[in-house]
């Protein structure tokens, strides 16, 4: 797929635009482009396409969110760097949307699809869309399972924006407004999606797997016009800004990627929730299969960690890679008496071939139910940011936390979100007073009460270093250096620990200490300074669980494996 792009280049090539030296400002910072283009350079300027926090605050107050000009304005993207959406249907997109488990079914469908490329030679080269980023922003796009490199990210993230800049400086000089995006600019994921399909046709892709940022309908990954196939995970409230507070208003948003003669698979889902996504299916001549009683096929599975939604996002994962599989090599590949051609995976008992298995239990997914040891310290990291997912993490850790002579929590969540209730479920998981349990288990003594519990920023702050890929515009600075919001998460848990203690006697059991501190690297000095002090080093000892959110587990798991590799 280079014509088109070619084309492009060439134009822009004529406009001696090769080089520009263009100066971008937002509200906190400019970066001017000048002739040095390394990674380092691509982030620093990818993040002045962030929206500041105090323009999100006002579009908010506005009222303003994503409609159907947001598909339009990409739609005009693409062509200015030389690319219809029919260009796309080449990918042979998996297309997947969610509240909690899009991600991670992702990820499942492309481990099935790498294990039918060793086994079988194809795919030849499979395509990996998601967000957020852990650690590098590198990860959001993946060929074959790994980042694309830094080399790699540079020369395509330049390519993308000198286009871009090129046809906006002619519209401009021409005065031409008809074919202008109503955004001069694609902010922050619009541009990474769009450089994501740049990426993807030029290394000749065979099957682009995409996770929706938020919604579906209205999301910049929604313009493929003919995916292979869609996928819709569990669904729940998040995002109630921009999907709205109803579980049919955001179901209606999830269930605008499903497109004519593309198969669409779910999951169990509420009914009123089901019956919006079926008739939506109907109303776009879509059939869209309820995966629920196949459950059975990944019976025998070893899914870790072995919780019912996470079969449920394997199982449909199953059927997103079957599909895909069988399009894709009837179109471009020809594959005699190899199984994936008779793969019939629709009954409930069905043995799953050996390429499946593997690829769902081989899955890694990082950043959820993870776990690392560090002498006598053993941390679980899990970016739960839904009440839904904190139950599942929450109850994950707690499982696993009891055994420690001393425990930790560490806690953020300083988004859109309402980081209270994430902390009253984390609270009664770890105090072992869940309405889910008995009340023989809710007895305290059986709890996994923390000994220290942390609040500090998921940024690194002060003189601490961070680097371009952890730069979070959509915060606000000042209540990130006053520590303001973490100190009322502090309130949150002293008032909990309060009620939970009165008519209670607590006397046999640890009173946490709670600290606010500046940052995650000082919380992540502070669990060793603990270590460094018990008398037995060597010994397992700590159990620490970092929660709340995706960026805060990035960022410790980026301090965890830089500290592992000074000392390698």
């Amino acid at each position: 797929m280079t014509s088109n792009y070619g084309r492009a280049v060439r134009s822009f090539l004529r406009l001696g635009l090769r080089q520009p030296s263009i100066c971008i400002r937002c509200t906190r910072r400019s970066y001017t482009v000048g002739r040095s283009r390394t990674y380092d350079d691509a982030v620093a300027l990818l993040n002045t396409f962030q929206t500041p926090y105090d323009v999100l605050k006002k579009r908010m107050e506005a009222g303003i969110k994503p409609d159907e000009n947001a598909n339009k304005d990409m739609r005009k993207y693409l062509s200015m760097i030389g690319y219809s959406s029919s260009d796309l249907d080449s990918l042979n997109v998996v297309h997947v949307a969610g509240t909690k488990g899009k991600g991670t079914t992702c990820a499942y469908v492309n481990s099935i699809l790498a294990q039918y490329r060793k086994n079988y030679g194809f795919p030849k080269k499979v395509g990996l869309y998601t967000s957020p980023h852990l650690i590098s922003v590198r990860e959001r796009i993946r060929i074959n399972t790994t980042p694309i490199s830094p080399e790699l990210f540079a020369k395509y993230f330049f390519e993308v924006h000198d286009l871009l800049e090129a046809k906006l400086a002619v519209a401009a000089e021409n005065g031409s407004s008809e074919d202008m995006p109503i955004e001069p600019r694609p902010v922050y994921f619009r541009f990474l999606t769009l450089m994501s399909y740049h990426v993807f046709l030029q290394e000749g892709i065979n099957i682009a797997i995409y996770e929706t940022g938020i919604g579906g309908e209205f999301d910049s990954t929604n313009i493929v016009e003919h995916p292979a196939c869609t996928g819709i995970t569990a669904l729940g409230i998040d995002h109630t800004f921009a999907l709205g507070t109803e579980l049919t208003q955001i179901a209606r948003h999830k269930a605008g990627i499903q497109k004519s003669g593309a198969p669409s698979f779910t999951v169990h889902q509420p009914e009123d929730a089901m019956k919006v996504l079926q008739n939506v299916a109907k109303e776009r001549g879509v059939i869209l299969h309820n995966v629920t009683d196949r459950l059975g096929r990944v019976e025998e599975v070893n899914i870790q960690p072995s919780f019912e939604f996470q079969r449920e996002n394997a199982n449909l994962a199953v059927s997103l890679a079957q599909t895909v599989l069988q399009k894709s090599m009837n179109n471009e590949f020809s594959l005699a008496n190899k199984p994936v051609e008779k793969l019939d995976l629709s009954s409930r008992k069905t043995t799953l071939p050996k390429e499946f298995v593997d690829g769902l239990e081989q899955m890694v997914w990082r950043g959820r139910f993870e776990t690392k040891k560090e002498k006598a310290i053993t941390w679980y990291l899990d970016g739960a940011h839904t009440e839904d997912s904190m139950n599942f993490a929450a109850a994950w850790y707690t499982q696993r936390a009891r055994r420690f002579k001393t425990r930790v929590l560490i806690f953020n969540q300083q988004g859109l979100r309402d980081p209270f209730k994430l902390l009253d479920i984390l609270h009664k998981h770890v105090t072992g007073h869940t309405a889910q349990l008995s009340p023989n288990q809710q007895s305290l003594s059986g709890s996994a009460r923390p000994h220290h519990v942390i609040f500090c920023p998921s940024a690194s702050v002060g003189n601490k270093s961070s680097k371009n890929d952890f730069v979070n515009l959509s915060n606000d600075s000042e209540e990130i250096a006053n520590l303001s919001f973490q100190r009322r998460l502090a309130e949150k848990w002293a008032s909990l620990e309060e009620n939970q203690a009165t008519g209670k006697n607590l006397t046999a059991l640890p009173v946490p200490r709670v600290d606010v501190l500046p940052s995650i690297d000082d919380a992540i000095d502070f669990v060793r300074d603990i270590a460094n002090t018990k008398e037995d080093k060597g010994e397992e000892q700590i159990g620490v669980f970092v929660t709340g959110s995706i960026h805060l587990v990035g960022r410790a798991l980026d301090i965890l494996e830089t500290s592992q590799q000074s000392v390698n």
